[in-house]
């Protein structure tokens, strides 16, 4: 097993959920660079991912909340894999990367962190460790080691100390 560590992605990990969708509401906001939607077509925009497992990784969404595929229509549909193409070659032309991962999760079991339908387009280099545990037999560690130890060595002194106090010692 590899690890890659992230430690931009406890924020996420721990960051307050907000209820609703994300991705419409970033639409709503229409403050596109605070929201990191990078194109705006007719009926579907890229963004970047706020919390991505490597550089460029983007997302591909429809405007319209839909949870599958087969909720397209023939003109979303059609955008979508429009933006999906474009999206690779601003990519190619900007970071260069060897090769991508592109897909699609849908619904919670199958690993959608969010119920709005959207494609992923992560950028990938030769000799990178990006993949996901199950893929790549790669573990994602999101906090340094370090800062993980401060916090579990501050909080069992704190519990050895109430221990010493609630024993009279």
């Amino acid at each position: 097993m590899k690890y890659l560590w992230a430690p931009w992605r406890m924020d996420y990990i721990l960051g307050e959920k907000k209820r609703g969708c994300f991705f419409c509401k970033g639409l709503k906001d229409k403050k596109n660079k605070k929201n990191l939607i990078l194109y705006q077509g007719e009926y579907v925009f890229v963004v970047m991912n706020k919390y991505p497992y490597t550089n460029g990784h983007l997302m591909v969404v429809p405007k319209r909340h839909c949870l599958n595929l087969e909720q397209l229509d023939s003109n979303e549909l059609k955008e979508l894999f429009d933006l999906l193409k474009a999206s690779t070659q601003v990519l190619k032309t900007s970071l260069r990367p060897h090769g991508f991962n592109i897909g699609m999760n849908i619904g919670k079991v199958g690993g959608a962190g969010e119920d709005h339908l959207h494609l992923h387009i992560v950028p990938r280099w030769a000799g990178d460790t990006n993949f996901m545990p199950v893929i790549g037999e790669t573990k994602i560690v999101p906090e340094y080691l370090e800062k993980t130890y401060q916090k579990l060595h501050a909080t069992f002194m704190d519990l050895l100390r109430k221990k010493k106090v609630q024993k009279g010692g």
